[in-house]
């Protein structure tokens, strides 16, 4: 009856209609679209203030961006609940620092690839800030409600997704 929990892969219109329900119902119950950019942003300032204490709260965005574990940082929690819950029902969780297709292209040099993450992460959390918004919040939340800024985002994360897969595996590779 419910084979398709323990799938490795689901199907992407399954999924889809599913992450549009999701956007839907919590446009409903919350009048709050899905994303969750801002709950990183967020946990950088709550680790800055642990650091810092309180002289960090100066800082303009802070007092924007109130530093409170909300729903967005929930939702963030449960998706890494659910993919360790997923992978798991699904027998396909294992350790990994690095992926077959990784090795094949760069080789298994393991600070190469947490340099490598660790340089990725950076550019997607400053892209996500400079955009307002991450893929989750512009390319579904947005685009569901026809946000033009939405879609031109959406537009621009496939171009240079493309564009980055194309020029990492056939120029550099």
């Amino acid at each position: 009856m419910a084979s398709w929990l323990f799938a490795t892969v689901w199907s992407p219109y399954a999924v889809g209609i599913g992450i549009g329900l999701l956007g839907c119902l919590t446009l409903l119950v919350s009048s709050k679209p899905i994303g969750c950019s801002t709950a990183f942003s967020r946990m950088a300032g709550m680790i800055e203030k642990f650091f810092r204490g309180v002289r960090m709260g100066n800082k303009l965005y802070y007092q924007e961006v109130k530093l409170e574990v909300d729903w967005q940082w929930m939702f963030v929690a449960g998706i890494t609940v659910g993919a360790f819950i997923s992978a798991l029902l699904s027998s396909d969780f294992h350790w990994q620092w690095i992926p077959a297709q990784w090795s094949a292209a760069f080789g298994d040099d393991r600070l190469i690839r947490i340099i490598t993450a660790l340089c990725g992460g950076v550019l997607l959390g400053l892209g996500a800030r400079w955009a307002d918004g991450c893929t989750s919040g512009h390319g579904i939340s947005g685009t569901m409600q026809l946000a033009v800024s939405s879609w031109i985002s959406a537009i621009c994360f496939f171009i240079g997704g493309i564009a980055g897969a194309w020029i990492l595996f056939h120029w550099i590779v």
